[in-house]
């Protein structure tokens, strides 16, 4: 890592709203940490994915500094502040009561004290939030998954390439041993001519499908409305946004105006290994087909898929709903790792020889959060980049669509658009309410 002298002397080349270099604070805050080498950060939307596990590791990391959170939910709001507020305190040994709280995270992007976002809202805000924190010279860490349609996966990818931020997938797969280890043994070619990789995802971790539900009144201290944001306007109940001052697994999950369901979900974690392992981080399949079944009622994701893709390089995967697992088959033998830390191969040798002169390391040390801080520090991209979490989550979404369609579809992964199925097509896309976010 650079140290701070060779890093001021580098961020100082870079104009106004290009690069921003971080923010120095007063070392109190700090105790033993040097200030000049934290990242200010700011949090935005405090549910159960932020406040366990992403604020713990942030407040832990020695790369950053929480300086500001916000939620458009008065309970969770103060909960974050308070487990902020709470850390700093036991690690200065004296009062610390200077998080600052936000119902908008709109007003938390104006204030040019904070140099970073980590984003955990629902995945229909991560696109506009994150499109609106860059624009603000915001470097961006965002939950998985990225979108909840290939066309504003585009658009944020575009908004990336106009800006100099660093951005991050908030996944920790890439930095697990067993999974790094079982693309490093796929790219560095340990069992031959890679063909086929099947992979797959649990079912639904909160039950089965959920029907209607009436009408309740918004609790108090919720900004129901903003809550909905870009998404269509409908009648609030408990189980279409998450549980009243709780933090179980929230119903929004299972809702498609708010996101794909688990195919995406997960499908965000164990794809993006595929993508990896096959060398296709920045490119798609060109074909797709599946079939699947939908939950019926308020709950109305997929409860079943079974979707084949094949890319260019002529490599075919397989992805269903079964466990959470990758497995590469090649010419010369197989490598399957199943989540978090179950790695098997066709013979000992894949795994334990050493790497010789002329193979690749895939070895990670950092932490996702690690990762993203040092990658601000050190001006270069974090190992999962915001435009290869949009490939990822645009493949679950293209299988998506292929289930929906019924037939056989034709990719081009450089125009993002389907071959010769306006109908198709027509599902890449998502109108949005710009009354609070407008492209």
């Amino acid at each position: 890592m650079n140290n701070r002298r060779d890093f001021l002397k580098k961020s100082a080349t870079f104009v106004a709203g290009s690069f921003l270099m971080p923010t120095v604070v007063p070392a109190s805050v700090f105790g033993k940490t040097a200030p000049s080498n934290r990242i200010t950060v700011g949090c935005i939307g405090l549910g159960r994915q932020m406040l366990s596990p992403n604020i713990p590791q942030l407040l832990q990391s020695p790369h950053g500094q929480i300086v500001a959170v916000c939620d458009v939910d008065s309970w969770r709001l103060e909960n974050g502040r308070k487990k902020v507020d709470d850390f700093y305190t036991k690690e200065r040994g004296t009062s610390y009561k200077a998080c600052k709280t936000y119902t908008d995270y709109r007003k938390m992007l104006s204030d040019k004290s904070i140099d970073a976002v980590m984003i955990a809202l629902p995945d229909h805000w991560h696109v506009p939030a994150a499109i609106d924190a860059i624009r603000a010279g915001k470097h961006v860490s965002l939950e998985k998954a990225l979108s909840t349609c290939v066309g504003h996966g585009s658009r944020l990818v575009e908004a990336i390439k106009k800006s100099k931020v660093i951005t991050r997938n908030d996944s920790e797969f890439r930095t697990l041993p067993d999974l790094w280890k079982a693309v490093e043994v796929v790219r560095n070619g340990r069992i031959g001519q890679l063909r086929r990789i099947y992979t797959g995802v649990p079912p639904e971790l909160n039950g089965a499908a959920l029907p209607p539900q009436p009408t309740m009144p918004v609790p108090p201290g919720l900004d129901y409305d903003f809550w909905l944001g870009p998404a269509y306007e409908a009648p609030y109940t408990e189980n279409r946004v998450h549980p009243v001052k709780g933090y179980g697994r929230p119903g929004w999950l299972r809702i498609d105006d708010y996101c794909n369901g688990i195919i995406s979900g997960w499908g965000a974690h164990l794809m993006g290994i595929v993508q990896w392992g096959n060398n296709t981080e920045y490119t798609g399949p060109v074909e797709i087909e599946g079939s699947g079944d939908f939950d019926k009622g308020l709950w109305n994701t997929l409860n079943r898929f079974d979707i084949r893709y094949r890319y260019a390089n002529g490599v075919e995967v397989f992805f269903k709903i079964e466990r959470p697992y990758v497995r590469f088959e090649g010419d010369n033998g197989w490598v399957e790792i199943e989540y978090p830390d179950k790695l098997s191969a066709s013979s000992p040798e894949i795994l334990n020889t050493p790497l010789g002169a002329n193979e690749k390391s895939f070895r990670v040390d950092l932490s996702d959060k690690d990762d993203f801080l040092t990658a601000i520090k050190e001006n270069r991209p974090s190992l999962e980049p915001l435009e290869t979490a949009h490939r990822t989550t645009s493949i679950c979404q293209l299988g998506l669509i292929a289930v929906k369609i019924g037939a056989k579809l034709t990719w081009d992964p450089e125009k993002e658009d389907f071959i010769g199925d306006n109908a198709a097509s027509a599902l890449l896309d998502r109108p949005i309410r710009e009354k609070y976010f407008k492209f």
